[in-house]
């Protein structure tokens, strides 16, 4: 079979089915992770992000190129979480603004499309690593343009840029030897070529992939949030609505502007506002009580799709994090904490956190997630403490498409790094001096981590065994014991030094407070000039979370 150009229709369906192909193997692509902890989510989160494109994508008019160039663009974008999320994010929108310029595709516009959703997400990473998704997806655009000029034959062109991404993915663990201890290829890598791969026996398969090869797998949308019971009572503006205002044939030209607008008039009949503008689309989420006067109000800007109406009083409230929507008066400066764990998220609250967006580990809060929670903070200047090194990419990619106020990421790779952190927060201080001086601040701050492998593997010559207690510290395998107090000290040994004069124990849910207590004594009689203070965390996987300071 041989084939010239795809259409909008084709595009459409092989996209669809690169999401469905990838959900089908996202556990799989989970398990590849380097490290044997569970923190495994590469393929979670690159499924979540693409599939939040699929869910708009499906909506798209089949006929038009541009339409489904946006919903790839504006659904992966909101919808992107955790590093590999937002890298996957930035590929498929590099590649939505090429396409979006056509109406057919042949193998040179295709291959032109592929090299520039490379270039837009080398961008978006500082420090790019070769031996990760970045290398196959160079790749395949090297293999796609190298056949573009000797061949008109897109299914051609596909199946040789597939072949030649595998072998490049089989090559990873050479260019990383962290891969290669492990016996892994690299997950995102992996889950790129799935994506790739889907597309490609939908291709085949008259848009269609066989559900003998995929299993029946349907797109729905995935819940983004904890659920939890609230009294009707409590909810000011009672209908959730949310839809896209398409610009397309409208006489607006400045589509951030024009969101802008829309926010003001929206704060008159409701909350929880987001009105984030994607080139020609606007994106509006809102809680009022007349769902029409929002409708109407979008209508005389552009036409509207995805019109999605919640009655809140006749369900349960879906929020991001610990605390209900309430109107509070505006002030200078806010902050958000990710954090989980009922402990920790008091222990936030106590340092004036106003938000906490529930996620960490293998539950990475998407983009759209930290836009709604700065949303509801009322502040001119909102801090975000990610406290993950794998959402720190999200929360600059809403720094980016905030309105209406500044966000400012302190990258906080832990919980303990967020709290001691927050700490050093001086009222005093202005926002830009406060920025600098928490961001130095990190690096006086140990952290460490109690938890458990997933697999056998090797890391760092460290033979492991599911099962085993590890013990992280400063984003290493430290400890590798049968015992997780044992595991505990054994970390804490490397984390103390002679210059260390406090160090803070929380405990998760697995954990009970006499042992943390004794924990504290050993601490307390090995290590004199430390101070020790124990804290409930009440965090899931991690036995228990260390700040050295």
């Amino acid at each position: 079979m041989a084939l010239e150009c795809l259409d909008s229709k084709l595009v459409k369906q092989m996209f669809i089915a690169g999401a469905k192909y990838l959900e089908s193997k996202k556990a799989y692509v989970d398990e590849l992770n380097v490290f044997p902890v569970p923190d495994g989510d590469t393929g979670t989160n690159m499924s979540l992000t693409i599939m939040a494109a699929a869910r708009e994508v499906q909506n798209a008019d089949q006929d038009s190129m541009a339409q489904i160039a946006k919903a790839i663009s504006g659904g992966s974008l909101r919808g992107a979480r955790g590093n590999s999320g937002v890298i996957l994010s930035q590929l498929l929108r590099g590649f939505a603004k090429e396409i979006g310029e056509y109406e057919k595709l042949d193998t040179v516009i295709l291959a032109s499309a592929i090299q520039r959703g490379v270039e837009t997400a080398y961008k978006a990473v500082m420090k790019p690593k070769e031996g990760t998704i970045l290398t196959v997806a160079r790749a395949m655009a090297e293999k796609a343009a190298e056949i573009a000029e000797e061949s008109d034959d897109i299914v051609f062109l596909l199946a040789e840029t597939l072949d030649y991404a595998i072998e490049v993915l089989d090559k990873t663990p050479d260019m990383l030897p962290v891969l290669k201890e492990a016996g892994v290829v690299d997950a995102g890598g992996q889950g790129l070529v799935y994506v790739l791969h889907g597309a490609y026996i939908a291709l085949q398969n008259g848009g269609e992939i066989p559900q003998e090869l995929i299993g029946q797998i349907e797109i729905e949308a995935i819940s983004k949030t904890v659920k939890k019971e609230i009294s009707t009572d409590d909810i000011k503006f009672g209908y959730c609505t949310e839809f896209i205002i398409d610009l397309e044939n409208t006489r607006v030209k400045n589509s951030e502007k024009e969101a802008l607008k829309l926010r003001d008039y929206l704060e008159t009949i409701g909350d929880s506002i987001v009105s984030v503008a994607d080139e020609e689309v606007i994106k509006i989420h809102v809680h009022t009580n007349d769902p029409g006067l929002a409708l109407q109000k979008a209508l005389m800007v552009g036409s509207l799709t995805n019109i999605k109406i919640d009655n809140m009083r006749e369900q349960h409230s879906e929020i991001i994090g610990a605390e209900q929507t309430k109107t509070i008066e505006k002030k200078d400066v806010g902050f958000i904490a990710i954090s989980i764990g009922e402990g920790l998220s008091e222990i936030f609250n106590s340092l004036g956190v106003d938000y906490i967006v529930e996620g960490g580990q293998t539950m990475n809060p998407s983009t759209e997630d930290i836009l709604l929670a700065a949303d509801k903070v009322n502040a001119d200047n909102v801090f975000i403490f990610p406290n993950n090194k794998n959402i720190i990419l999200a929360a600059m990619q809403a720094k980016d498409l905030v309105e209406g106020k500044t966000l400012h990421v302190i990258p906080t790779k832990s919980i303990p790094q967020g709290i001691a952190t927050l700490i050093n927060y001086n009222q005093e201080l202005s926002v830009e001096e406060n920025t600098e001086a928490m961001n130095n601040c990190l690096t006086d701050i140990s952290s460490g981590q109690v938890t458990y492998a997933v697999r056998d593997t090797s890391i760092n010559d460290k033979a492991i065994s599911q099962g085993d207690y590890l013990g992280i510290g400063n984003d290493e395998i430290l400890a590798v014991e049968k015992d997780v107090e044992i595991c505990v000290r054994e970390l804490l040994k490397q984390l103390i030094t002679e210059d260390s004069g406090l160090v803070t124990i929380y405990y998760g849910q697995d954990i009970d407070e006499d042992k943390a207590k004794l924990l504290a004594e050993y601490i307390e009689q090995e290590y004199e000039d430390c101070e020790v203070e124990v804290h409930y965390g009440g965090q899931p996987l991690y036995y228990y979370l260390l700040s050295v300071e």
